[in-house]
C-alpha cells in the first residue's frame, strides 16, 4: 500500500506504519494543490490533518485512493458524503486528544479561581499586589457538566477529585454511565440554577447552539463561573459579554469562538474582558495528544489492511451488498422512525430494542438496526455517528441496544418497532412501507396509520367535545396550517392521541399554550427532516 502525508503528523505515529513491510509510505509536506492532484492518484491512503481539503476535485483525482485519515477529531476539511459515493473510506481519531481537553479544562478552571494570568502579569509589571488576587477553592463547590462525553466525563472525575459536588446535563446517557462517574443527573434548568460553576463538553449541533444564552443565565447564581473548552457558538457569546460586564457571570475561559480567529468587533470585546481567560483553541494542542491521533490513524490503516473492523470510520461500512439490497427500502423508515422516537424522550435514554416482524425477519435485519442506532446516536453524541461506530458509541454511553426478531405475522406484512426505555417510561413507535413509502402505524398501544412529514404535533389528553376545535383555533391563531389529523383512542372520553401534519413548525410558546388549553398529558412538535 502507498501512503501519502500531507500534513504534519508525529514520526511516533507514523512509525507504525514505516515498521510494516507492506506499507510504502511518503511524506510529502507544503505540496500545493496542483502538485497534490497532479500526484495524489498514485496513493492508496492520505494522511491528513488540517491543512489539506480533501475536497471532490481532490477524490475525483485520487482514482486508486482507498481510505484517507484524518489524524485529528473534526472532518471539516474532507467531503465525507463525496469520499462516500467514491467508496472511499474516512477515519479520525475522536478520543486522542480526550485526556489533553479534559487537563486543559481544569487548567482554565485554576488559572481562573486564582487569577493566575492577571497575577502573572502584575507581578512582571513591578507590581507585589496580593489581596488584589484573593482567589476561591474548588473544594465544597458544585459543579454542573454539561455533556457527558469522552472528554465531560473526565472533566466530571477530576472535578470530584477536587472534592467538588459534580451535576451533570446529557438527556443521551444512561443512569448507570452517571452512576459510574459519581455524577448525579439533572436537566439544564436545575444545572443552571444549582451550580457555582458551569463547564461544557458538548458537540455544537442543532440542538445545542446558543443552548447557554439569556434564559439560562438569568437563573444562574449570582457569580457563577463559566467554561466553555468545547465548540464555539453553544454559548451565546453576546450573551456571555453582558454578563460579564455585570458581573452575574463573576469569571469565565473561552477556547473556542464561533468565529475563529475571533477578529470581530464582538469577538474583541469580549477577550478584552479583564474576568475573561481566553485561549487559541488549544484544547487539543499537547505533544501527547498529536502523538495519539497520528497512532490512531495507523492504527485503523493497518486495520484496513488486514481486514479487521474500524473503530473509527465516520460513514458507511460495507455489508454484503445482497442483503443491503433487500434492506434499502426500509433504510427511510428506520430513519424517521429513529428521528420520532429521538423526540419522544423526556430524559435519559437506557435501553434500544429494534423489533422485526413478518417477512422481514427472515433476513439479515443488522444493517437495519445499525442504520437506526447511527441515525439516533448521530444527533446526541459528542463525536461523528453513523453506521461502523455506532454499536461502540452506543457502548461508551451504556446504552443497552437489542434487536428482536418474530416470522409471525400479523396485520401487516412486515413491520418495524422501535421501543425506547428510561427513568421516564416507555415510548414505542412501529412502523411499515405502504407502496414503497414509510408509514407510522402505531404509537405505543395505539392504532395509528398516518405518512411521516417534515413538521408534526403530537398530543395525549383526555377526550372530550370540542378539543380538536380548540387545537385547531389555537393553531389557526398563529398562522400554523394543518394538513391532517389522525386520532387513536380505546374507548368514549378516554385517552386520545392524536397526530397533526402541518405546514410548518410549532414554536415552543404555541405548544405551551395548546398543553394549557387541552390539558394535554403529553405534547411534542416533532421535526424529521428525513420525512423530507
Amino acid at each position: 500500500m502507498k501512503i501519502i502525508v500531507t500534513d504534519e503528523v508525529t514520526g511516533e505515529g507514523l512509525a507504525l506504519l514505516q515498521a510494516d513491510p507492506r506499507i510504502h509510505l511518503d511524506v510529502r509536506l507544503g505540496l500545493s494543490k496542483e502538485a497534490l492532484l497532479a500526484c495524489v492518484g498514485d496513493y492508496d491512503a492520505m494522511i491528513t490533518r488540517s491543512g489539506t481539503t480533501v475536497d471532490k476535485v481532490l477524490l475525483d483525482a485520487a482514482t486508486n485512493l482507498k481510505i484517507v485519515a484524518r489524524a485529528g477529531v473534526g472532518i471539516d476539511n474532507v467531503d465525507v458524503d463525496y469520499a462516500s459515493a467514491r467508496g472511499v473510506i474516512v477515519v479520525n481519531a475522536p478520543f486522542g486528544n480526550t485526556n489533553s481537553a479534559a487537563e486543559h479544562t481544569l487548567a482554565l478552571l485554576l488559572a481562573l479561581c486564582r487569577h493566575i494570568p492577571a497575577a502573572n502579569a502584575s507581578l512582571k509589571g513591578g507590581e507585589w499586589k496580593r489581596a488584589k488576587f484573593t482567589g476561591v477553592e474548588l473544594k465544597g463547590k458544585t459543579a454542573g457538566v454539561i455533556g457527558l462525553g469522552k472528554v465531560g466525563g473526565r472533566v466530571a472525575t477530576r472535578l470530584k477529585a477536587f472534592e467538588c459536588e459534580v451535576l451533570g446535563c446529557d438527556p443521551y446517557i444512561s443512569a448507570k454511565r452517571a452512576q459510574d462517574l459519581g455524577v448525579r443527573l439533572v436537566d439544564l434548568e436545575e444545572l443552571c440554577r444549582t451550580c457555582d460553576i458551569i463547564t461544557l463538553h458538548t458537540p455544537l449541533n442543532d440542538e445545542t447552539r446558543g443552548m447557554i444564552g439569556d434564559g439560562q443565565v438569568a437563573v444562574m447564581k449570582d457569580g457563577v463561573i463559566l467554561l466553555n473548552v468545547a465548540r464555539g457558538g453553544i454559548i451565546h457569546e453576546p450573551c456571555l459579554l453582558a454578563s460579564l460586564q455585570s458581573g452575574k457571570v463573576s469569571l469565565a475561559a473561552v477556547d473556542v469562538f464561533s468565529v475563529e480567529p475571533p477578529t470581530t468587533e464582538l469577538m474583541q470585546a469580549l477577550i478584552a474582558q479583564e474576568r475573561l481567560v481566553v485561549t487559541p483553541h488549544l484544547g487539543a494542542n499537547t505533544q501527547e495528544a498529536q502523538v495519539n491521533v497520528a497512532i490512531d490513524v495507523s492504527k485503523e490503516i493497518l486495520a484496513y489492511l488486514d481486514k479487521a473492523p474500524l473503530e473509527n470510520a465516520v460513514n458507511l461500512p460495507r455489508f454484503d451488498p445482497a442483503v443491503m439490497e433487500q434492506m434499502r427500502p426500509y433504510f427511510k423508515l428506520m430513519a424517521v422512525l429513529s428521528e420520532f422516537g429521538l423526540q419522544l424522550m423526556k430524559g435519559n435514554l437506557d435501553r434500544l430494542t429494534f423489533g422485526f416482524t413478518g417477512a422481514i425477519a427472515h433476513q439479515d435485519c443488522s444493517p437495519l438496526t445499525v442504520c437506526g442506532l447511527a441515525a439516533m446516536l448521530d444527533r446526541v453524541a459528542d463525536q461523528p455517528v453513523n453506521m461502523v461506530n455506532a454499536g461502540l458509541v452506543a457502548e461508551r454511553m451504556g446504552l443497552v441496544v437489542e434487536e428482536r426478531k418474530s416470522t409471525q405475522g400479523g396485520a401487516f406484512s412486515n413491520l418495524i418497532t422501535l421501543t425506547l426505555e428510561g427513568p421516564w417510561g416507555t415510548r414505542v413507535v412501529s412502523g411499515t412501507l405502504f407502496e414503497g413509502s414509510p408509514r407510522i402505524v402505531g404509537l405505543r398501544d395505539y392504532a395509528m396509520d398516518f405518512m411521516p412529514e417534515p413538521h408534526m404535533l403530537l398530543l395525549s389528553y383526555l377526550d372530550r367535545p370540542g378539543m380538536i376545535g380548540k387545537i385547531g383555533t389555537v393553531l389557526g391563531q398563529h398562522d400554523i396550517n394543518i394538513a391532517f389529523m389522525n386520532l387513536g383512542r380505546r374507548e368514549k372520553k378516554g385517552e386520545a392521541m392524536v397526530i397533526l401534519s402541518v405546514d410548518s413548525p410549532v414554536p415552543a410558546p404555541v405548544v405551551a399554550e395548546l398543553e394549557r388549553a387541552t390539558e394535554a398529558s403529553f405534547i411534542q412538535a416533532l421535526h424529521l427532516p428525513s420525512a423530507s
